[in-house]
């Protein structure tokens, strides 16, 4: 694990609305999913998490993590929705959501995203920048990026008002 990883306490108040970003490097799959477990920890529902980053940044390693870390589901359990575009876990706690192939706003509309929103769960949103909107619910922005081989620079925005 990286010595910034080490270093940052799980109970870091990074939550959503405290206003809060925080970057680290991951340097494995493995640390990517801790950064996930950890993030768990701080959310409760109603909550969306906007993932946002290249194809193959770690989106979907994040969500196996932040899944695992909230009791919803095994990691090995947490396939990325590119073709179901929805996936729900823990009967109905998370729902992890992949806009890849969404490409109007009809088709998004279809999705039923305020339906997850308006309910009592955490929803997870992989291309979250396609929203492009605001929500009633509180809301964190995780952004992925290369930084080498098998490092991601992983930052998390908690803005004090939704973005």
């Amino acid at each position: 694990m990286s010595p910034d990883l080490a270093n940052r306490p799980a109970s870091q108040d990074y939550a959503p609305g405290t206003g809060k970003t925080w970057t680290t490097v991951t340097h494995s799959p493995e640390e990517t999913l801790e950064v996930g477990r950890r993030l768990a920890r701080q959310l409760t529902p109603p909550c969306v998490i906007l993932l946002e980053g290249e194809l193959g940044a770690g989106k979907t390693t994040l969500t196996k993590g932040i899944v695992e870390g909230l009791g919803a589901a095994r990691q090995e359990d947490v396939t990325s929705p590119t073709f179901a575009l929805v996936h729900e876990y823990g009967a109905g706690s998370v729902y992890h959501v992949d806009l890849y192939r969404v490409e109007s706003i009809a088709e998004l509309e279809t999705l039923g995203l305020d339906d997850f929103l308006g309910g009592n769960a955490i929803v997870l949103v992989e291309w979250g920048e396609k929203l492009g909107r605001s929500f009633e619910v509180p809301a964190l922005r995780i952004r992925l990026e290369y930084a080498g081989e098998d490092h991601r620079r992983v930052t998390v925005e908690s803005p004090t008002r939704n973005p």
